[in-house]
């Protein structure tokens, strides 16, 4: 194959790609209910939303590096 041959297959692709998606979004946006995210389907747990925040870090002052041992000690 020349150049060009896979220049236009690979915009074939994508395009193809691009229209998949928006297939999909359409889908998704369907079966979502109003005002909220997706319901989890029947035997399966709700799903939980994890915040992009850190965690705060006086929760991990008492705790020891896993794998590393204490702090007070060296690893043998």
């Amino acid at each position: 194959m020349s150049l060009q041959d896979d220049l236009t297959a690979v915009r074939r692709n994508l395009n193809e790609l691009v229209r998949s998606v928006e297939r999909l979004e359409q889908d998704i946006a369907r079966q979502a209910p109003a005002g909220g995210a997706p319901q989890a389907p029947p035997g399966r747990p709700p799903m939980i939303t994890v915040p992009d925040t850190p965690y705060d870090s006086t929760l991990w002052t008492d705790s020891d590096d896993e794998g590393l041992g204490a702090r007070d000690r060296r690893a043998p």
